[in-house]
């Protein structure tokens, strides 16, 4: 592609993640039994913290971008752009979810995406082992986020649950297909700060 021609990808990628305008090439995992009638207060606390995975998924977006557009590997490029495909189900799920809870998006994902996407790219620039290492410990830490959220998630919202569970092992497979390309173990201080950066987000996502 010319250098136009990737600007205005990226541009398209950008608008279509923030304004929830991709579509899931899955179907969205469904309960095995039938979803209950949840209160108003479980809603509310749905609809929370899947706004926060929806967070999560904008970033991955920006972020799976802005690496493949930072190495020279084609093999690891197309492992990228894989990875931000199957992302997007994620999106589209979350975002769906948010709809059907009578829930909003968060207001600050303009925010969210450009902060990640430039973080994106320094790890890229930085070295492909250094940004596949980015990668498991990226995927490792929303595991562990998704999992937070399956003990905190109302019993009745079978929806819900089906949707992040789902989400948690396609996160621990892209972390697993980073560390067989070569990820390089990250320093203790920048997986700290990392943790730190998500735990911002996601405090502020939970209300904003």
């Amino acid at each position: 592609m010319t250098p136009v021609d990737r600007v205005l990808v990226l541009a398209d990628t950008a608008l279509r993640a923030m304004t929830g305008s991709f579509a899931a090439t899955r179907s969205a995992p469904a309960p095995g039994g039938g979803a209950a009638d949840l209160s108003n207060a479980e809603k509310d606390l749905s609809g929370a913290l899947m706004r926060v995975n929806h967070v999560g998924e904008v970033c991955a977006q920006a972020l799976y971008t802005a690496q493949a557009l930072a190495t020279r590997n084609r093999t690891l490029r197309l492992q990228f752009e894989k990875a931000a495909r199957e992302e997007t189900d994620h999106l589209a799920w979350t975002r769906d979810r948010l709809r059907q809870l009578g829930a909003r998006p968060s207001l600050l994902n303009p925010l969210w995406y450009a902060g990640a996407f430039g973080i994106g790219l320094l790890a890229g620039r930085a070295g492909d082992a250094i940004s596949l290492g980015f990668v498991v410990e990226t995927e490792r830490q929303v595991e562990q986020h998704l999992q937070s959220h399956l003990d905190r998630l109302p019993a009745g919202d079978a929806n819900s649950r089906a949707v992040v569970e789902q989400m948690k092992r396609d996160e621990a497979g892209h972390a697993a297909s980073a560390e067989q390309a070569g990820a390089a173990a990250l320093p203790l201080p920048v997986r700290w700060a990392m943790r730190l950066a998500a735990k911002v987000m996601t405090t502020t996502a939970h209300r904003l």
